[in-house]
């Protein structure tokens, strides 16, 4: 019951930051700062002079270019400030001038984390969600109807599934992604992105769907429903496919961590969401160089973000499958 309510707050304020990023990023993901290049995370301070006071930060000064060190000036302080119009628009935190606030580093470009860690949540969650439920809609729809109906039409949607499954997976992504062309803007490769992942997913589930199917249509409601002389469509969608619904989202709560690797894997080849907008991918290619991880830590905060909503939804599931298990023991 703890790792539930623990993985449903995760993926509950994960969710809540990335749909409202415009209000928790501090700046637009697209800023730059070429003024301070691989900025280190800024240090918030709660005491001064031995006492309790307002939050606040240094301002910090670059030192050495070559190198990227920054010195924080202490002689420089700015107060916080919370719920306040910033020229990008009313945001939670924001700092006074003439500081500036990057709680958890800046990149190359002079570009907040945090900022573009939240906006890229939205492709990589987004892609995620989507995609799921691209995949589960037409794996159910047509491992009921392979189930259902069975012979050639079984044995053809059989034959396709198991083509689909014997091809690896990512090669497979890599050969569909080339297919079509670099120049597209985001939105069109998120698309295509969700397209290329559905198609991959819906095999193996329709497989299983269709062995429910062939043993729930044997029921006694289902006999019943033909009896009374209940459409095919009918008895397919309201009698035999809800009772696949809670395998459904146990699988779908398994299947989103391996969307969000798919698109982090496209996006850090270069293939997937492309700069400027981010996504957790493509934030992740700046840190390929093992010097640079090693400099700048602070740029790996992409992976932890995968890891934590990867580790949320996979205890979900997890618990999810526990219970399901119990509960047909319990019958």
């Amino acid at each position: 019951m703890f790792g539930v309510k623990f993985s449903l707050y995760l993926i509950g304020i994960i969710t809540f930051l990335i749909i409202f990023a415009d209000f928790f990023a501090p700046y637009p993901y697209d800023f730059q700062n070429r003024e301070a290049p691989f900025h280190p995370p800024t240090k918030i301070h709660f005491i001064k002079d031995g006492k309790l006071t307002f939050p606040y930060v240094n301002k910090y000064e670059l030192t050495d270019p070559l190198f990227k060190v920054y010195r924080e000036n202490k002689s420089v302080s700015c107060r916080l400030k919370f719920f306040a119009r910033t020229p990008y628009g009313f945001k939670f935190v924001s700092v006074e001038k003439p500081c500036k606030l990057y709680i958890l580093g800046a990149d190359k470009l002079g570009r907040d984390v945090l900022s573009r860690l939240l906006y890229g949540g939205r492709y990589s969650l987004g892609v995620a969600i989507i995609g799921t439920l691209t995949t589960f809609l037409i794996g159910a729809i047509i491992g009921g109807i392979s189930g259902y109906f069975g012979g050639w039409i079984d044995t053809f949607i059989m034959r396709l599934v198991e083509v689909l499954m014997s091809i690896p997976a990512f090669y497979l992504l890599l050969s569909l992604r080339a297919v079509f062309p670099l120049e597209l803007s985001s939105g069109q490769i998120f698309l295509i992105i969700v397209f290329i992942l559905s198609f991959l997913g819906w095999a193996s589930l329709a497989r299983v769907v269709r062995g429910m199917v062939l043993s729930i249509r044997e029921k006694e409601f289902v006999l019943a429903a033909k009896t009374y002389g209940a459409p095919t469509l009918r008895i397919l969608f309201k009698h035999i496919l809800p009772n696949t619904y809670f395998y459904l989202i146990v699988s779908a709560t398994m299947s989103i961590p391996s969307f969000i690797l798919g698109e982090a894997s496209l996006s850090l080849l270069g293939l997937g969401i492309q700069e400027p907008e981010p996504s957790w991918g493509n934030m992740l290619s700046d840190v390929r160089n093992v010097n640079i991880l090693a400099s700048y830590p602070w740029l790996v905060a992409p992976g932890v973000a995968i890891f934590l909503t990867i580790l949320a939804f996979n205890i979900l599931g997890d618990n999810l499958l526990k219970r399901q298990r119990y509960e047909s023991q319990g019958k």
